[in-house]
């Protein structure tokens, strides 16, 4: 019997229903779903294959051993790194997932960096001070050396607080009436480098100061990082007047304080090495005084010894001249006569080997040998011509028996062939030379035999 009918309409789909994705939808659909699940995470790696692409950006990847991950650190996070990033450095990165639609990569967009071990300041120091040191900045030759007594001083600094105090207390102190300009600044803190760049330079162009003192007190790394900025460096490098840097405490070093051309621990002991006390100068003063009056005393003295000298000794030297001159007039004859002697000893020397080597030429002994060796030569020469000519006849022979052999009769009886003769000694070449009856004598290629002759075909 036929089974019940079933309603079309009535039958389940048990097949899920098919999605199609386009393939950017399918990446979106990914980025949405990256960006809600993976937004501001910590990612710690190896930072493995930099690059700066010309606009600016960044773009490397984080790797561990046993996988890696696309980086990418745009223009306008990366101005704001401390360092800068490079093969090999483990860092601390934050950041989120985001997908490249185009290639259908997933990477890792990066908005704070930190390296890790090191701190992110001093690593950026160590990167520009090796930079800077590569390019020469630090070499000893390009550093100007200082005024002795400088009267015009400029000074770059924070007027406020007790930097500039304690300089001026110095300088006031040491040697008062100098001549001193404050270009002030921040030392600290955004605006801080350009400021300190733009009084290094202002000094140096309007060639007032003839030296200058950069100076800052004492603090943390961070409070003196404008001096470790690679702007400060170039500008203290560019200046045509000679750079004292003072900044922080002895302790302290920066990157100003490798390129300027004197390194100050304190700034009250820049102001102490610019100057010296006019009790110092006074001093210098007197003691050079001292030495020029012993010098003018001694030149007084040789002076006079000189003049005596002369009262006296004046027919001696003149009758020294005499003898000198003379000695000089024998000391030519000498050397006229010495070289007439080489020259007439080379002379003779010569002669006498051409007049041997005439008498070699004349010598019997020689004429034989000589005759000796052009008969050896000869001998040798007939020798290889009858040699040559023997040669050429044995191979003529060989050629000629070569041709004989293969006209002798006897090679063609080595094939098989026999001489046939008559009792005369005639050779048959027909039977019809032959009778019945006639003895023969034949020949082979090894012997013979004589036979009769029965029949005649």
């Amino acid at each position: 019997m036929p089974g019940p009918s079933v309603n079309p309409q009535l039958a389940l789909r048990f097949e899920p229903e098919k999605h199609i994705f386009a393939v950017s939808e399918l990446n979106s659909a990914i980025r949405d779903l990256f960006s809600r699940e993976f937004r501001n995470i910590w990612v710690t790696g190896e930072v493995s294959g930099c690059k700066v692409a010309a606009s600016g950006h960044l773009y490397f990847s984080l790797k561990d051993r046993a996988g890696q991950i696309r980086c990418v650190l745009f223009k306008g996070t990366a101005r704001w790194l401390k360092f800068r990033p490079q093969d090999g450095l483990a860092v601390l990165a934050r950041g989120s997932i985001d997908v490249y639609e185009q290639r259908g990569e997933y990477q890792l967009i990066i908005d704070q960096l930190e390296p890790q071990g090191a701190g992110a300041l001093q690593l950026a120091f160590e990167q520009l001070k090796r930079k800077l040191e590569t390019e020469g900045f630090f070499a000893q030759e390009r550093k100007k050396p200082l005024p002795k007594l400088p009267k015009r001083i400029g000074i770059v600094t924070s007027p406020s607080g007790s930097v500039i105090r304690d300089i001026l207390h110095v300088l006031e102190r040491r040697f008062p009436g100098l001549h001193i300009r404050l270009f002030p600044t921040l030392v600290q803190g955004a605006g801080s480098i350009e400021q300190v760049c733009a009084g290094i330079t202002y000094f140096s162009e309007i060639d007032w100061a003839e030296v200058i003192i950069v100076a800052r007190g004492g603090g943390s790394l961070e409070d003196l990082w404008t001096f470790n900025e690679e702007a400060v460096a170039r500008a203290i490098a560019g200046c045509r007047i000679p750079v004292i840097s003072a900044i922080g405490h002895e302790t302290d070093f920066t990157i100003a304080d490798f390129v300027a051309d004197l390194r100050a621990p304190t700034p009250s002991a820049a102001a102490e090495l610019v100057v010296t006390t006019r009790e110092g100068l006074l001093q210098q003063l007197n003691v050079a005084e001292q030495r020029g009056v012993r010098a003018a005393r001694y030149q007084l003295l040789i002076a006079s010894k000189r003049l005596q000298e002369r009262g006296v000794q004046r027919a001696q030297i003149v009758v020294h001249r005499a003898l000198a001159k003379r000695a000089q007039q024998v000391d030519d004859c000498d050397f006229r006569l010495q070289a007439l002697s080489r020259q007439l000893l080379r002379s003779r020397r010569e002669r006498l080997e051409g007049l041997r080597m005439r008498l070699n030429s004349l010598d019997l002994r020689v004429r034989f040998a000589r005759a000796h060796s052009r008969l050896q030569n000869a001998e040798s020469a007939l020798a290889r011509l009858a040699q040559a000519r023997l040669w050429k006849a044995r191979t003529r022979c060989e050629e000629l028996n070569a041709h004989l052999t293969q006209l002798s009769p006897l090679a063609v009886l080595g094939r098989g062939y026999a001489l046939v003769q008559n009792a005369n000694g005639k050779l048959l070449r027909s039977s019809d030379e032959a009778r019945l009856g006639d003895t023969v004598d034949v020949r082979l290629s090894q012997g013979g035999f004589r036979a009769r002759v029965e029949e005649i075909e």
